[in-house]
């Protein structure tokens, strides 16, 4: 069985091995990285500066289902660029087209009965008129006593009932105006439906999670895809009171990731939280005793990210810096550094 101290000298005799048997262009950039995280995760931050853990996060925003029904076509997949308005999937609607196809086809009967109508009240028109005419005539007859009452009588009744047949079929044609705006939006609301099962990007940013495949069936309200909008990202941070309530919104901020230690990347302070929380579990403080902290956002500026928008990555950790002291100077180690 071999010592303690005999295992060690093998593992120290293992690690210069394989050192020497790296390339010395591998092994200087190794060493210059190794010191950069030193210095920069060091102990000496400068007084008014303050740094801490956090995580690079993106608006996300879901595309959902409205209405229930079978995935015909998603079109993009996870990691594709989209662009806000194009078409990611698309939802069968062959039940939603018959609607529609009976809801037109009700227009078309309503616009039928409309036109009906009116012929309807051209003629009642017509009959009143000749029917008033009578009644008039019949009056005069009457006092020279050429017509009996009860044939005057008789023709102004006919008159009357000329005026309501009259108002009837104006009733009939306010009732066949109704009856094609409520098929017109019926329609209307159809075809709203399928324009609801189209699919469409509401924002542009990159597809980050792809829920549903073509051929499943989707109830309302459930998610196809997940985009994360790339023109809002941000590092997320927890300070504790005494720090977070130094800072102002709109102030400079540094970020150093931990995949890429040698940038600087530059953001401002967007966000901080109006209200304390318990710490996080996975975030450590530089005082461990305070228990409340405040949620921070150092926003990254847009005009960066669309030119760095494809080497932009959520879930990526990292360290944010930044001044509690308006008079504070960045280090030489935190001066903006970009690729």
């Amino acid at each position: 069985m071999r010592r303690p101290h005999v295992l060690l000298l093998h593992v120290i005799l293992a690690a210069a091995l394989a050192s020497a048997l790296l390339p010395v262009p591998a092994v200087r950039a190794q060493s210059r990285i190794k010191a950069l995280i030193e210095r920069l995760r060091g102990e000496g931050v400068p007084e008014g500066i303050a740094k801490t853990n956090g995580r690079i996060e993106a608006t996300q925003v879901d595309v959902s289902s409205k209405y229930a029904g079978r995935l015909s076509e998603v079109s993009v997949k996870e990691g594709d660029e989209v662009t806000a308005g194009q078409v990611v999937a698309r939802i069968a609607s062959p039940e939603y087209e018959a609607q529609l196809r009976a809801a037109q086809a009700q227009v078309l009967r309503a616009r039928q009965a409309l036109a009906e109508a009116e012929a309807l009240i051209a003629q009642r028109r017509s009959d009143q008129i000749l029917a008033r005419t009578d009644a008039e005539r019949g009056k005069n007859l009457v006092q020279k006593g050429y017509l009996s009452q009860q044939v005057f009588d008789q023709r102004n009744a006919k008159a009357d009932a000329a005026d309501a047949a009259l108002k009837a079929a104006e009733a009939q044609r306010d009732q066949a105006e109704f009856a094609i705006r409520a098929s017109e939006a019926d329609a209307e609301q159809v075809k709203a439906i399928l324009v609801d099962l189209v699919l469409l990007a509401p924002r542009s940013g990159r597809v980050q999670y792809q829920l549903a495949r073509a051929g499943e069936v989707v109830a309302p309200g459930t998610r196809v895809l997940t985009i994360l909008d790339l023109s809002d990202v941000y590092m997320t941070i927890y300070l504790p009171a005494a720090q977070a309530g130094k800072l102002a919104l709109g102030d400079e901020a540094r970020i150093i990731l931990d995949p890429v230690p040698q940038y600087v990347i530059p953001a401002t302070i967007g966000f901080v939280a109006a209200d304390a929380q318990f710490t996080p579990k996975t975030v450590e403080t530089a005082d461990e005793r305070e228990k409340l902290v405040f949620r921070v956002k150092l926003q990254v500026d847009r005009d960066l990210l669309a030119k760095y928008h494809r080497q932009v990555k959520t879930g990526v950790r990292g360290l944010g810096f930044v001044r509690t002291s308006p008079e504070a100077r960045w280090p030489d180690a935190l001066v903006v550094k970009l690729p």
